[in-house]
């Protein structure tokens, strides 16, 4: 697993992995709806078709991708989407297709982009207000610090010593996959993203904690 360019949430048919499991065990399908048509740099249809691609490498039918291109939704890095008309979204694609894991950003959306943030809020809307289906869980991707973000493979050792909920790291095959998927979003690979393709640890490390577990906390969303 690795971070999707986009701001996607990962909604799976699923059971959560424990703290000492490399992988939960996943049935299909797999859906990754994501709540903008990426049209930053007005390059929406471009930016669906490498999605589309990108998921198909990762095993993912176009079948299974839902974009919401919505006007009170763009994608802005600076905008802060509706929470409550996020969270409508994402509730309807659960419901619509019996979700039983939904994987997304944590309180610092990785990067600090604010549309991950949204997606982390309108989730963590939904569970303080008890409106996911029964044994719907949210799994949340760890957001580290500049230093642990780019030293790839090496924070390994920190990431297997701290707590967490599910962790994930990929092999070498897997890793390669991951990248391949990444260089399919051609129209966003700047330089930037080229290392991060190099150094980040996401690219072969992912921990993720279960929402009711988490201790973070967003301004405006009840706890």
């Amino acid at each position: 697993m690795s971070r999707a360019q986009d701001s996607c949430t990962d909604l799976r048919t699923a059971q959560p992995a424990s703290g000492d499991a490399p992988r939960p065990a996943l049935t299909s399908p797999t859906c990754v709806p994501q709540p903008h048509g990426g049209n930053y740099y007005n390059q929406g249809e471009i930016r669906k078709k490498e999605l589309e691609q990108s998921c198909c490498l990762l095993g993912i039918p176009a079948s299974s991708v839902t974009v919401v291109d919505h006007r009170d939704l763009p994608d802005n890095p600076s905008v802060q989407w509706d929470t409550q008309l996020l969270a409508s979204f994402v509730l309807k694609h659960i419901e619509a297709n019996n979700i039983n894991l939904v994987v997304t950003f944590d309180a610092g959306g990785v990067s600090g982009h604010a549309n991950h943030i949204s997606l982390y809020t309108a989730l963590r809307y939904l569970h303080s207000e008890r409106k996911l289906p029964e044994g719907c869980r949210v799994l949340v991707l760890e957001s580290v610090n500049l230093l642990r973000k780019y030293i790839s493979i090496l924070d390994v050792f920190l990431s297997c010593l701290l707590p967490r909920d599910a962790l994930f790291i990929l092999t070498e095959e897997e890793t390669e996959q991951a990248r391949r998927a990444m260089q399919c979003h051609c129209s966003q690979l700047l330089w930037f993203r080229r290392i991060y393709m190099l150094f980040s640890r996401y690219v072969v490390i992912n921990s993720l904690h279960l929402l009711e577990k988490t201790t973070l906390t967003t301004p405006g969303v009840k706890e």
